[in-house]
């Protein structure tokens, strides 16, 4: 059984080098651990500094790429030097690494496929900024109800992966990907679980990922719309259709009983015309929902394909 644990890194060569010497080496259930860093275009001695501290595997991008191409460079590099877990931490040390053991006993075990940290579900990060602490209470509590599932944190990238919830997930997503696996797997009913654990974030430290909180709402929206459209389909369309289809029909109510109080037609029209409009538009969500379904069976087809392909592609 072999881990790779992921640090995804930009500009850390202050700090990379302590988070990888604090990763455990000698874990119960796991022959050989390594430490792989895939650095996102550093501008720094990232690469260098993760090479002396006893990485095993350091990829760099030419360029920063961004965090979303990060995690897929992190993801097919993990699969091609063998991983049958993979863990992400961030490379800064605001996790504490020997916190990797709670994160895969529950893989280890073959109860799920994927294990997120949690921060808050029993505590609060301590120092986390109150905008990202609310935001992700709310989208979490949100996509939890529209994917049937209890998600305890959403965007926390502290996460291990099994080999198979590598090779299933597909992710279209450059900006951000902590939103999208968690969707992407739920949707293909993998397992999943939240550990909680202990998080310090660094005063005065200015986040890689959120420089501005009105970019990263309107970014991480985009990206939860596109991937709940393609994972519920039905749900997506489907409930604002009925939704719509019931106020029609509501006016349309309205109208009967003012009708049937004076018999004319004219003073109340108003009512039969925005009730026959919204039944339109509410039939054409409908419409919009059985023709996203079939794509979404399409999209099954090609996504079982590619697994398959990658499981030859990375076969061990």
């Amino acid at each position: 059984m072999k881990l790779v644990v992921n640090l995804p890194a930009y500009n850390e060569a202050e700090k990379i080098a302590e988070t990888i010497h604090a990763i455990p080496r000698q874990i119960a259930g796991i022959d050989e651990v390594f430490v792989q860093v895939i650095d996102d275009g550093s501008k720094d001695k990232t690469a260098e500094a993760a090479r002396n501290a006893g990485a095993n595997f350091v990829h760099s991008h030419r360029v920063n790429r961004g965090i979303g191409i990060t995690f897929r460079t992190s993801a097919e590099k993990a699969l091609k030097n063998g991983a049958d877990i993979m863990v992400n931490i961030d490379a800064d040390g605001q996790f504490n690494p020997s916190d990797i053991v709670k994160l895969i006993e529950p893989i280890l075990s073959g109860e799920v496929d994927m294990v997120s940290a949690d921060r808050f579900s029993q505590s609060t990060a301590v120092n986390i900024p109150w905008e990202k602490n609310l935001l992700n209470r709310l989208a979490a509590w949100i996509i939890g109800r529209f994917m049937n599932a209890k998600i305890s944190d959403l965007t926390c990238g502290f996460r291990a992966y099994s080999r198979e919830a590598l090779l299933r997930l597909n992710l279209p997503g450059e900006f951000t990907y902590t939103q999208e696996v968690i969707i992407d797997l739920l949707g293909k009913n993998l397992k999943l679980k939240w550990v909680p654990v202990e998080v310090k974030y660094f005063k005065g430290r200015k986040s890689r990922v959120v420089r501005s909180v009105y970019k990263y709402v309107n970014n991480s929206f985009k990206i939860i719309l596109k991937a709940i459209r393609d994972v519920r389909p039905m749900k997506f369309f489907g409930i604002p259709g009925l939704v719509i289809i019931f106020i029609s029909l509501i006016s349309f109510a309205f109208f009967l009983y003012f009708y049937f109080q004076e018999f004319k037609i004219t003073p109340y029209r108003n009512y039969i015309i925005f009730s026959m409009v919204m039944f339109l538009v509410g039939l054409q969500f409908l419409v919009f929902a059985l023709i996203a379904d079939m794509i979404k069976s399409n999209r099954k087809l090609t996504e079982d394909q590619m697994y398959l392909f990658k499981k030859e592609k990375y076969k061990k």
